[in-house]
């Protein structure tokens, strides 16, 4: 009921029809959208609601990680770029390894870390040595051997939105580890595999429902709480909201383990974090889509999300789903992993969803979605770097024609190298057919959908950009018509 009361107003807001001062906007908008410089500063100066699909890992730019390395001065393999966590004495594997301050002081520093950047992330990144969308995750396994200070990632990752004018993350910070001995449970994993096979939903659903009870009798629900804890003392002592800016917390799994019983297990204390605090507002799935565990389990996956749905109703699911594309699977696997994340799993938004128009009766799908209002995560930068799709090749169009919820986001700012300005950036330069007032109603979207479990704070961050859509068009207006005063003098 509180969700239909916001979206009531919400929509109330926004169905008033486009006033004399959108539209003039909106012309403006259009007079600039081959002018990238122009658009820059156009969407850097507007009001941003939420960035929903954001990984945390992937998000600090690779200079924050080279300060931790240095600051911890770190052993590396100045040939093989491998990076040691301070040991002493120094670890064995070869000529070239050092302390990073040794580095500095024979003046490799600079070099180490230009060269570390380009592993790290997607900068200079020619299209040659690597596939991108290897090099891209590839880029979490180099990084993630930094021991990195939370606290100050996200408090980087705070003030950099707050500067583009962005209210509200929603970051999946880690995977939350069960903390259960699954040995005694392992004989279950030949039981999933044979009914996943079968696509017997209800015998996978039993076997579920006897794994979830031994592993509530492990702890798991304690384990969940202790989880809860920390980072709901990371977010009350680093003081992470504030009366402009608001930041929760996703869970995710990993599809790539190979023993169905483990993700299962990580999934329920997920959904168990999930269901027992404020802060930690929905449950993901994360890794290579196209990766051969992810793709042999896929089916077993979603089951195992639609299990957790009727276990934990209140629970929020932002599933990746259609994250391929032609030529990087056979043909039929383009066919139906949306329609299972939706259909089977229940998600409520779905991550990238690039493959929609290879999908089953991909018309019928986007009218499930706009119906149950699930919405669709947009990374246009993302798709591009991992899948090379962009322009008329993305499915934005065939999302934005049915009247699914669209959201803007980045995904992994940092190896890519962007920003959410730069996004909407590319929306607009790619897309003309957008109108200014539609691209406002993404910004809206990103807060009606969101997770955040507030009635309160959601009303409250849209009223904000009500506010600060205000002041944004009439400054928009005194430039468009400083600079066509300007343009008349000089005629």
């Amino acid at each position: 009921m509180k969700h239909l009361l916001f979206s009531f107003l919400l929509l109330s807001t926004l169905a008033q029809g486009q006033t004399s001062t959108e539209t003039a906007v909106s012309n403006y908008l259009n007079t600039i959208r081959n002018n990238r410089a122009q658009l820059t500063a156009f969407f850097q100066s507007m009001p941003k609601g939420g960035d929903l699909h954001h990984h945390y890992s992937g998000s600090v730019y690779a200079e924050f990680y080279f300060e931790q390395i240095i600051s911890a001065d770190y052993w590396i393999n100045v040939n093989t770029l491998e990076l040691y966590e301070k040991m002493d004495p120094a670890p064995t594997g070869g000529s070239g390894i050092k302390r990073l301050s040794a580095a500095a002081a024979d003046g490799q520093l600079e070099d180490i870390r230009y060269r570390l950047f380009k592993l790290w992330s997607a900068k200079d990144y020619n299209g040659v040595e690597v596939a991108s969308d290897r090099h891209f995750f590839e880029s979490f396994s180099y990084f993630n051997r930094v021991d990195t200070d939370d606290a100050k990632g996200l408090q980087e990752l705070k003030q950099r939105a707050k500067a583009e004018n962005l209210r509200y993350l929603e970051t999946m910070l880690s995977s939350m580890k069960h903390g259960v001995n699954l040995q005694k449970l392992n004989r279950f994993q030949q039981p999933i595999r044979r009914f996943a096979a079968q696509q017997n939903r209800d015998s996978l659903y039993a076997v579920f429902d006897e794994i979830y009870r031994q592993l509530l009798d492990s702890g798991l629900v304690k384990n969940a709480q202790a989880y809860n804890n920390r980072l709901e003392n990371l977010h009350r002592v680093n003081g992470l909201d504030d009366s402009l800016f608001t930041l929760r917390f996703q869970n995710f799994v990993r599809r790539t383990i190979n023993n169905p019983v483990d993700v299962f297990a990580a999934l329920a204390a997920s959904c168990i974090s999930a269901d027992n605090s404020r802060l930690v507002v929905g449950v993901n799935i994360v890794a290579p889509e196209d990766n051969q565990v992810s793709m042999k389990d896929y089916w077993a996956h979603m089951q195992m999300f639609g299990w957790c749905k009727r276990k934990f109703p209140n629970v929020k699911f932002a599933l990746h789903a259609g994250e391929l594309t032609i030529g990087l699977v056979e043909p039929e696997d383009l066919t139906w992993h949306i329609n299972a994340a939706v259909r089977d799993a229940g998600a409520h938004r779905i991550g990238h969803g690039v493959d929609m128009a290879f999908e089953h009766q991909a018309y019928e799908l986007l009218n499930y979605m706009r119906q149950q209002s699930v919405a669709i995560e947009i990374n246009l930068s993302s798709n591009e770097f991992i899948l090379n799709v962009s322009h008329d090749a993305h499915p934005i169009s065939l999302y934005r024609e049915a009247g699914v919820p669209i959201v803007i986001c980045t995904d992994d700012a940092g190896i890519l190298r962007t920003s959410i300005s730069e996004q909407f950036v590319l929306l607009a330069n790619r897309y003309p057919e957008i109108t200014y007032q539609e691209i406002k109603q993404y910004v809206y979207n990103s807060i009606q959908y969101s997770f955040i479990e507030e009635p309160l704070v959601k009303q409250t961050i849209t009223t904000q950009l009500e506010q600060a859509f205000q002041a944004f068009e009439s400054r928009i207006l005194l430039h468009a018509a400083g600079k066509k005063a300007g343009a008349l003098k000089k005629g």
